[in-house]
Formats: structure tokens, sequence, C-alpha cells
């Protein structure tokens, strides 16, 4: 039975939906792992001989960045090479990319993401092609398969540290220089330099949070 409200009467508010809110206040990150969803479904179907394919054609290796440098660098931020590891990232996404896109908006996220993710990748195999070109590495690590979204969360770990009320921002920095810091300088990979850069970039886009503050209680406020 339908209820009739008088002009004096105040409507009932509707039940809150917080996982609707959620989703609709960080829609970059959930199309984001929407797309990961499904190609990690593909390649958990796929057959052995389509999986290579697939992992090397969409890699930002040396090799498909010679060939066409957009596309690999586009796609190679929509797959994940374990599908069994992509409930890890859907926690690491909730956690770390949802809170900043709903904190300094989708555009800003997106500007410290894709930022982080291009500069990270040519910056990584620069430093591929240059330990071949040396002798350091057989030539094949021009097609190893270089995808995953780890670039764009250090970048967004890193802009996490300003959403973050003191004592607790120095803590957590501490904690994430740390966690990306001591592989890069205990003879890590090219995988690790670009963790490095990204968290480097992700703390550098610092001025993409102004206009935001945080207050004592935690909650992001518009300040200036």
């Amino acid at each position: 039975m339908t209820t009739l409200h008088g002009p004096g009467t105040r409507r009932t508010p509707e039940p809150a939906r917080p996982v609707r809110a959620w989703v609709r206040s960080s829609p970059g990150t959930h199309i984001w792992l929407l797309v990961i969803a499904f190609t990690s479904i593909v390649i958990e179907l796929s057959s052995q001989g389509l999986e290579h394919y697939l992992l090397h054609r969409n890699s930002s290796n040396i090799h498909e960045l010679t060939k066409h440098p957009g596309q690999s660098l586009f796609t190679s931020a929509f797959w994940i090479e374990n599908p069994s590891s992509f409930l890890l990232y859907l926690v690491l996404f909730e956690l770390v990319h949802a809170p900043v896109e709903r904190w300094i908006g989708t555009a800003r996220w997106l500007i410290a993401v894709a930022g982080a993710h291009v500069a990270a990748t040519l910056v990584s195999q620069e430093v591929v092609l240059w330990s071949i070109q040396n002798h350091e590495v057989p030539k094949r690590m021009a097609h190893v398969v270089d995808i995953g979204v780890s670039y764009g969360l250090a970048a967004s770990a890193g802009l996490l540290v300003y959403r973050l009320p003191r004592p607790w921002r120095w803590l957590y920095l501490a904690c994430v220089v740390a966690f990306f810091g001591i592989p890069l300088l205990t003879g890590g990979t090219f995988t690790d330099i670009g963790h490095g850069v990204s968290l480097a970039i992700g703390l550098a886009c610092w001025p993409l949070t102004r206009g935001k503050s945080v207050a004592s209680n935690g909650r992001a406020v518009h300040s200036g």
C-alpha cells in the first residue's frame, strides 16, 4: 500500500546504500577492476598458447613499445599475469585507489595514476635496454612480460600519505617507503625500479590535493 504525503508531511528518506554510494564515488577504480576481472577470466580460460600470446601481446616491454608504444602502454594496465591474485588486487584497490579517488576526484586521481604508470614503465624499460646493450642481461629480456597494475597502486599509495592525519601520516609514509624501497636497495629488478618511480611520482603529486585537507577526525574537508 502506498502512503500519501500531504503538503506538510516529511517524506521518509530511502535506506542508505553504502556499497552503491562507495562504488559511485570512485567510478574509475571500479571500472578498472571490472576490466581486470574480465581479462583475468580470459586468461584463466585460455590455453597455454593463447595465454602466452595475450600476455606478451599486451606487455609494455621493449619489443612491444617499439612496435606500438601507445597501445602497449594502455593495455598493459588491464592485465595481471596470475588471475588467482585478483582478490588481492580487489582488496588493494578498495584500500588504496578508491579512498584517493573519492578524496581528490576521478580526474586528478587518473592524472597521477596514468602518469605514474607511463613514466615508471618507460624508465624501467630504459633500464632493461641499457642492461641489454651492456650485456648485463640476455637479449630475451626485450620480450619479458611487463603487465599489471602495481605501478598505479604505488602512485596512489604515495598520494594516500596526504590523506592521513598526523601523526599516522608519518608512520604510514615510513612503512610504504620501506615496502617499496627495501627491494630496490637490495638488488631489485626493473619492476622494483618502476615501483620506486611510481611512489616518487605519487608523493610529488601533492599539488593535486590542494583544496583538500584532513580534519582532526580524519575526514576530508575543503580548504581555501
